[in-house]
Parts: C-alpha cells; sequence; structure tokens
C-alpha cells in the first residue's frame, strides 16, 4: 500500500499541510506509525473523494459530467469572436475556449467563482516513474 507525507498529501488535495494535520488530529485521517507520519493511500483516495462531494453536493446544478473543477477565474481574454478563461481549481489549471458571446453572458471576470465540467473520450492517465 502506498503511503504519503503530510505535505505530498496536502499538495494532492489542494489543502494545507496545517489542514491536512487538523484532519489527522479529528480522526478524519488515519496515519501509520512511520516517522514522519504517513498517510495510507486508499484512506487519502476516500478523502479526496468525499472533498469532491461536498464540492458537488453544494452546487445547485445537475448535470451529467462528473469530472467537475470548482475554482477562481485566473483570467478572461476576448479577442474577436472567441474567448480563453483561465480557472484555478486547487492545484489545476483549467483552460477553456469558448465564444466571446457565451463568456460575457457568463459575466466572467478575474476572481469570479466557476466550475469547468469536462466530458471526454479519451482521457490519459500517468503515474511516477518508479
Amino acid at each position: 500500500m502506498q503511503t504519503y507525507r503530510i505535505a505530498r498529501a496536502a499538495q494532492l488535495l489542494g489543502v494545507s499541510d496545517d489542514t491536512v494535520r487538523r484532519w489527522i488530529d479529528h480522526g478524519l485521517l488515519p496515519v501509520t506509525d512511520a516517522v514522519p507520519a504517513e498517510i495510507p493511500g486508499d484512506a487519502l483516495a476516500a478523502r479526496a473523494v468525499a472533498l469532491a462531494e461536498e464540492v458537488r453536493n453544494s452546487d445547485d446544478v445537475l448535470s451529467s459530467a462528473r469530472n467537475r473543477f470548482v475554482g477562481i477565474v485566473t483570467r478572461v481574454q476576448i479577442e474577436g469572436l472567441m474567448a480563453q478563461v483561465d480557472l484555478q481549481a486547487g492545484p489545476y489549471r483549467v483552460v477553456s475556449l469558448m465564444s466571446a458571446e457565451a463568456a460575457r453572458d457568463l459575466q466572467l471576470e478575474v476572481g469570479s467563482l466557476a466550475t469547468a465540467s469536462v466530458k471526454a473520450t479519451q482521457v490519459v492517465v500517468e503515474v511516477p516513474k518508479a
């Protein structure tokens, strides 16, 4: 079973090290007996799913898309008929190309809260080299 140190777990969950330590202190994340403390991979995965579910349940939108990234708009670039909108969702940068009309209709601006939904026929999964 893969384990993760607190800093890496925080990075993967998109939270601070202190938040992970609080979750450990409150029994929301178990740790191994290793020193420094390590979090079992299956427990970290379960916490990630629970966090995503909290975000998904807080929306008042129903959607068939399962790959949803809630974040803050960091850039809106409108040129002619098209717009590029950058969204920072935790450690992830999501870029959307849309019509300028859609960007204006959504009133997107830097600092806006938004959700990017991704539906694709192909998803690439990568793992670090051993």
